[in-house]
């Protein structure tokens, strides 16, 4: 049974920093693409942060680019997002999901996601 776990979240102040984690268990991160979603209320799921099988090419949404950096360890079978420069518009439910595809390049669409964590609530005050 796939199970992916978000960790990290919380309520921290604009202009600060968090790390969410994503612990998964029945895939192998390191044949795996993972992608980092959020979701505010009233707002459809978005894509933030993507992350190869390979760890070579990562995708970034124009509002969270040289703030948010994806990664992942292998070893651990753990993927990360850490998030600095917080802004209170960053607020949302972060997602971590893993798709199997595309063997090349990315993918930014949710519905190729198959697995996916709870859930983990982020808030930026002003």
């Amino acid at each position: 049974q796939v199970k992916l776990v978000e960790s990290g979240g919380g309520l921290v102040q604009a202009g600060g920093s968090l790390r969410l984690s994503c612990a998964a268990s029945g895939i192998t991160f390191s044949i795996y693409t993972v992608g980092w979603f959020r979701q505010a209320p009233g707002k459809e799921r978005d894509i933030v942060a993507v992350l190869n099988w390979s760890g070579g090419i990562t995708y970034y949404v124009d509002s969270v680019k040289g703030r948010f950096t994806v990664s992942k360890d292998n070893a651990k079978n753990m993927a990360y997002l850490q998030m600095n420069s917080l802004r209170p518009e960053d607020t949302a439910v972060y997602y971590c999901a893993a798709t199997s595809l595309p063997k090349v390049g990315v993918t930014t669409l949710h519905t190729m996601y198959g697995y996916w964590g709870q859930g983990t609530q982020v808030t930026v005050s002003a």
